[in-house]
């Protein structure tokens, strides 16, 4: 073993650079393809190329393990190199706990069936935060060594080639300090330190304070109902179980995703159609819809990437009385769901539709569903992935064969069970 690693570190400054240059390739990928699966124009843009770009993005996230694990070979000797070196010390910890926090929290979520919800929320939460705060830093680090990289002079240490004595390794031995001149009060690198770490302060701070407290349900961080973009009268009454919410309010923060613009509604532009396959069809209007009986129910809501918000309080009808009121017909096999976005549809097989805590929803904790989180009708699924909790809903319609749905059409599994869920 102590053969193999002497083979291993032979030569180890060059193999340094190397990983210095693959880690840095890496990690860009995984950058730029994580915000572009987390960003709604990309999600809307790239269609079934964001299943593969997932995959892609887990794929380089694995590959990360490569020069972490090559670097710890090289580790202990690099460390000696170090010695008085603080500053470069802290850096390498650093960028170790940022890589390893990195792939171990997201095995997490690339298992997140196996991990569960909860394990899955935290690493997400760990997963994002690392991105924030590593990043900014990497970012600043390579812009602020380019002139340090074509200065070899700047550099601390160069490799310096001795005559060979007995088959001795070539020596990295310190240079010497270049002769002290009068410096200016700034330097073009201070400079450009500056105004890099003050351009990523002023663009990445606001958005890093509100995903911070939203995160950590900070007061006045995530009150969607404010800018709700709706605007149908009259406002649904809460029963006496949703003001105040029995579930004691929301545990956690939505993350709005969509695949078109977020639309908006009013009284004019807005029904509700149950058609298809049933002895009776239905379309109301907003004011009779908000008549119908509405029962209340407490249960979390889980997104497949991997975030969840817990006890929420929803109020509406249960999908399965919907179907009692229309009589489905016997040739009817499958309940084809429609946004009111006029893209997204999905579905559920009969025996799903009609399970108890399934709900079309009409408020949340009390207060009518914000444009924001798919109101002012939504589809609420606690024993399935949020993908079948179609947004702004505005139709049901029972048809006799199979429907794959919109994210089920570009690699989501068309059961979208829960681990654990009660399944039928």
């Amino acid at each position: 073993m102590k053969n193999i690693l002497t083979k291993i570190r032979k030569g180890y400054g060059k193999k340094l650079v190397s990983i210095h240059m693959w880690n840095a390739w890496l990690v860009l990928f995984l950058a730029l393809s994580g915000l572009m699966l987390v960003g709604g124009f990309w999600r809307e843009m790239l269609g079934e190329g964001r299943v593969w770009l997932k995959w892609g993005h887990i794929m380089f996230g694995l590959a990360l393990l490569i020069p972490v694990v090559y670097y710890l070979l090289l580790a202990a000797k690099h460390w000696k190199r170090l010695k008085g070196k603080t500053g470069q010390k802290a850096n390498v910890i650093f960028v170790l706990t940022l890589l390893i926090g990195w792939l171990v929290s997201g095995v997490v979520l690339w298992q997140f069936r196996l991990a569960g919800p909860r394990a899955a929320n935290s690493a997400l939460f760990v997963h994002d935060l690392l991105t924030w705060v590593g990043l900014p830093v990497i970012i600043y680090h390579s812009v602020t060594r380019v002139k340090w990289l074509k200065e070899p002079k700047k550099r601390s240490i160069i490799a310096e080639t001795l005559p060979v004595e007995s088959n001795t390794e070539p020596t990295v031995r310190p240079r010497p300090a270049a002769s002290s001149e009068a410096q200016p009060m700034y330097t073009r690198r201070g400079f450009i330190k500056v105004a890099v770490g003050a351009g990523l302060a002023v663009t990445l701070g606001p958005t890093f304070v509100r995903w911070i407290g939203k995160s950590l349900q900070l007061p006045g961080t995530a009150d969607y109902a404010a800018s709700n973009a709706n605007a149908l009268i009259p406002d649904p009454v809460p029963l006496a179980e949703s003001a105040p919410p029995i579930g004691g309010g929301a545990e956690g923060s939505f993350r709005v995703y969509t695949v078109t613009d977020i639309p908006a509604f009013d009284n004019s532009n807005w029904s509700f159609t149950i058609d298809g396959l049933v002895d009776k069809k239905f379309t109301w209007s907003w004011e009779e819809f908000v008549k119908l009986q509405r029962e209340v129910q407490v249960s979390d809501f889980h997104c497949v990437t991997g975030w969840s918000v817990y006890k929420n309080t929803w109020e509406g009808l249960p999908l399965y009385k919907l179907l009692d009121m229309a009589g489905v017909q016997d040739e009817a096999v499958t309940v084809k769901l429609y946004s009111g976005d006029g893209v997204y549809t999905d579905s559920l097989t009969l025996a799903q539709a009609r399970m108890e805590d399934i709900m079309v929803a009409v408020m949340h904790d009390g207060k009518p569903i914000p444009n924001q989180l798919g109101g002012p009708v939504r589809l609420v699924t606690p024993q399935m992935y949020a993908y079948k909790s179609v947004k702004w809903l505005n139709r049901i319609e029972l048809i006799a064969g199979d429907h794959v749905g919109y994210w089920e059409q570009r690699g989501y599994d068309i059961d979208a069970w829960l681990p654990n869920a009660k399944r039928v």
